[in-house]
Parts: structure tokens; sequence; C-alpha cells
């Protein structure tokens, strides 16, 4: 056995046990909600739709006002990885606040809060097992393992982390991704075995190559792109103009009256991180007008915009896809020139994305598996291109915070 293999074979079981906590994590949270959620939003009407929200908000504000760690990272100024590891002490807290995010309809997905969660029962692990391997060796196992239960398959964790800058010198790559792409496969089957039910793909018809798919995907994917990169520009001055008020619980509670109203004007296909909306708008794209997809694209928007600005807890990813599914079926209805709707929500799906993650291959991934064809992939590949080329080099969905103090949870009040 040679001196790499004997470095890379101590990480193995580690990385399997860390992609099967990762995926319990996942899986307990989000279910847990599911519960909530069911019975919270059985009762019908405008007025109820303001109320759950507006608690929601309250109880997020006390959560990261309160819990110790604040409920973590304040997500606006984070991407989905990169952030130092919490101490284990916030888990709670984080949990907690994602669980009110999932439950009580907040346009925020689950990616960001559980990837720290994961990331800081890693961590801890890791420094009592293994005190020598570096923290990033943990972080890469946890990120791994999240995304692989998350989308229950390792592919998007491997494809993701291969954008990420090495720092380890001249490793191969699949010494660098060996034990990543384990924690992300036990993560992935972790979650194939305790819901096997899970399924990404929309119900749309199968999907048949034409002659000008080329065109009418880049042009869905840019616009979509750049309704994104729209989004990110706005989003530090909702961010600056959220922060005014100082107090924590103030804000989050008053961002919760906004996307009640959000809710109200928009409807509950709005809410929510967006993954089983999607499947109802593509599942049924003749149930709603032109106008009425416009208003949800615009509603849904705002909606990102303000959960991720007021701070609460949920990623970005989910419902960024939401507008792009949403953008794509808007342009399959369009008189011309008869796109198929799976290649429509795939190439819009994908462009959103990329304005919003500015990850092309977790951007490109998404975009083939909620169309639910292999047939995508190489209209996708060119379709990308045009819609990277108006993200690239411009600012991300992210803040600069320079003062500690303007984060919620530290805020004073």
């Amino acid at each position: 056995m040679t001196r790499a293999a004997r470095r890379l074979l101590p990480l193995l079981p580690p990385a399997i046990l860390v992609g099967v906590v990762s995926a319990v994590v996942l899986i307990g949270a989000t279910e847990l909600a599911h519960l909530l959620e069911h019975w919270l939003w059985q009762p019908q009407g405008a007025w109820w739709t303001v109320v759950v929200l507006t608690a929601g908000g309250l109880l997020t504000g006390l959560i990261v006002r309160f819990t110790p760690g604040h409920a973590g990272h304040d997500p606006a100024t984070e991407g989905l990885a990169g952030a130092p590891p919490l101490p284990v002490s916030a888990v709670p807290g984080v949990l907690a606040a994602l669980f009110v995010t999932l439950a009580f309809g907040v346009s925020l997905g689950p990616e960001a809060p559980t990837i720290a969660a994961n990331v800081a029962l890693a961590a801890w692990f890791g420094k009592r097992v293994m005190p020598k391997a570096p923290v990033a060796v943990w972080v890469g196992l946890a990120l791994a393992g999240t995304l692989g239960a998350m989308f229950a398959t390792p592919i998007a964790a491997a494809l993701l982390l291969s954008e990420v800058p090495s720092k380890e010198g001249d490793a191969p790559l699949w010494d660098r991704m060996a034990a990543p792409l384990l924690a992300a496969a036990a993560g992935a089957l972790t979650v194939r075995f305790l819901n096997p039910s899970m399924e990404f793909t929309l119900d749309v018809p199968a999907y048949a190559p034409g002659a000008g798919d080329l065109v009418t995907a880049s042009v869905v994917g840019c616009v979509a792109c750049l309704i994104g990169m729209g989004m990110v520009h706005l989003f530090p001055h909702f961010h600056r103009i959220a922060h005014s008020a100082r107090n924590t619980v103030l804000l989050l509670t008053l961002g919760g009256v906004v996307l009640g109203v959000l809710g109200v004007i928009g409807g509950r296909i709005t809410l929510f991180k967006g993954l089983d909306q999607m499947k109802q708008l593509a599942s049924d794209p003749g149930a709603y007008s032109m106008p009425q997809l416009v208003l949800i694209i615009v509603v849904k928007c705002l909606a990102l915009l303000v959960a991720a600005s007021a701070g609460f807890r949920g990623g970005r990813i989910f419902p960024s896809a939401f507008i792009g599914v949403a953008v794509g079926v808007l342009a399959a209805a369009l008189p011309w020139p008869g796109m198929p709707l799976a290649l429509a929500v795939a190439a819009g799906s994908m462009g959103a994305c990329v304005a919003v993650s500015r990850s092309g291959w977790l951007s490109l991934f998404l975009g083939v598996v909620l169309g639910g064809s292999v047939a995508l992939v190489p209209v996708l590949c060119v379709a990308i291109l045009p819609a990277w080329l108006i993200a690239t080099g411009r600012p991300e969905m992210r803040v600069d915070v320079t003062a500690p103090a303007s984060a919620p949870g530290r805020a004073p009040g």
C-alpha cells in the first residue's frame, strides 16, 4: 500500500459516520418541520398566512437573540460553504431556527443551517478522534455528507467540491475527493433508506430534442439569470434597510409580517422553500395564466430577499430554483417557439441558480435533475455558458458585514 493510500485509509470510516449523521440531522429537521407544517397550515384565509409568518418571525427572533451561538452565522453574510465551524453548543439553536423556517413557510431552503449544524458536529467529533487532522477535512466531510443527503445522490457533492480551491498543493483530485465522496454516498444511501420516496424530478413530459433547443434554452437561462442578478444587486440594499432596526426580535417579527403580506399577494405557492411548489407548478402549468406566473415570480423574488435580509436561517438555492422553474413554465406557455416544458424548467432553474449560487456544476446538476432527462445534458452544457458570462465577475449574493454588531443575534435588545 502506498503512502498516499495509507494517509487516506484512516479517514474512510469517519467519512461514513459523518455522512450518516449528516443525513439523519437533515431528515430529522425536515420531517419534524413537515409534521408541524401539515398541522399549522390547515386553516385557510389570508389572515392566517400573516399570523403564521409573523409568529415564525417572532420565534426566530427569540431563538437568534437568546440561544447559545445566536443560531449561527447570518446567512446573508455567508455562502454555501466557507464559514468557520460553529461551537457545538450553537447546534440546537441553528436547528431550532431551521425548524421554524421550514414549518412556518419562510421562503428559504434547509441547506445553509443544515450544513452549519453538521459542520459543527463533525469538527467537534474530529477534534476528539483525530486531533491532528485539519479542521478543513471535517468541514469537507460534513459539507459532502449534507449535500449527498439533500439531493439523495453523491454527484452534487462531488461536482461542488471539485470547484473548491485545493489547499493540498499537488494532491491528485481523487486523493482529495475520496473521503468526501464516501461521506456523500453514505448520506445519500441513508436518505434513500430512511426516505425512499424522496424525489426531485418534476412531473413534466419526457424531453425530446428539437432543432432550436440550444437557442431557446440559452434565452430562458439568460432571462432567469438576469432575474437572479437583479436579486443579487438588490440584496445589500434590502439588508441595509432591514438592519436599520437594531433589535433582532423586532427585525425578524417585522420580516415575518412582510412575508405574510407577500404570501397573501402571491398565494401559498410562493411560500416555503419551493420544492413541493415547483412540482405543483410544473405538474399543472395550465392552471396559471401568464400574469399569474409573473406575479408568482415577482413575489417569490421579494420573499427571498426579505427572508434572507431579515436574518431568517435558511439557504437560497431552493427558492432560486423555484423562481427559475416559474420562468421556465412561463416561457413554455408562450406561443413561440413551442419550447418543451422539461427543457424550459431545466434551463430556467439552471440560470437562476447560476446567479444566486455562482456554482456552475451545481446549477447544471439541478437543471438536469429537475428536468428529469439525461438528454438535457448536452443542451444545458451549452445553454449555461451565456448565463455564466452574465454572472461571472459580478458580486455574489452575499453581504459583507464589517461591524459584528450589525449581525442578527449580536444586535442589542
